[in-house]
């Protein structure tokens, strides 16, 4: 487990992210053409500081799944409201999140771990949920395999640290295999109660 923890792994990413980027450069252009008319010049890329291994912050990158309307106050709508008609094909097909294949080439990400969450809930989390940060934060990760944003941020935890103690090649095999699954069924993209996720609170 350890070879394959400290070593393999990051070289499977490498290979992996590489190989993926280069196959994937044409239609990765095209989704950034059309979403960057879809957010009417807004842009098509989310850049976000986001918490990785030991807590250590980088830039997150993603497609732009929403758009910056505001409101007359000049706040931002809602997500439900700001998320545009192709901004949610984008998602429900996880392509929003192959961007982040640069991330995982780079070092700041892997392939398969917990997914990166925001900087200001890094003071909310127990020493048992901080665990998480133990390992790269990944495109798609043992939680998103149990349910994605469907599920409660207490269970996503528990599931996140079951991942950093059970981490083996055959478990990182199980969850490509089960976001594959995910992906083709569009299952899982949004919580009961909202578009995305509702915000972790310490509590919830």
């Amino acid at each position: 487990m350890k070879l394959y923890k400290n070593f393999f792994k990051r070289a499977i990413d490498i290979v992996a992210s590489g190989s993926a980027l280069l196959v994937l450069s044409l239609p990765l252009a095209a989704v950034t053409l059309w979403l960057h008319i879809a957010n009417r010049g807004a842009g098509a890329f989310f850049l976000q500081e986001r918490p990785g291994k030991d807590g250590k912050i980088f830039k997150v990158v993603k497609f732009k799944t929403m758009s910056d309307a505001r409101d007359a106050d000049g706040h931002l709508l809602p997500d439900a409201e700001r998320l545009t008609k192709v901004g949610r094909f984008v998602r429900s097909t996880s392509i929003d999140e192959l961007p982040q294949l640069w991330n995982v080439l780079k070092g700041d990400m892997s392939l398969i771990g917990p997914r990166p969450l925001l900087v200001q809930y890094l003071p909310l989390y127990s020493p048992e949920q901080a665990r998480r940060h133990l390992v790269r934060p990944g495109i798609t990760g043992w939680a998103q395999c149990h349910g994605r944003n469907a599920i409660s941020w207490q269970r996503k935890f528990e599931l996140d640290v079951w991942y950093v103690d059970h981490l083996t090649f055959v478990t990182d095999c199980k969850v490509i295999l089960t976001t594959i699954r995910k992906v083709l069924k569009r299952a899982d993209i949004s919580s009961a109660t909202s578009a995305t996720m509702e915000p972790f609170n310490g509590n919830n």
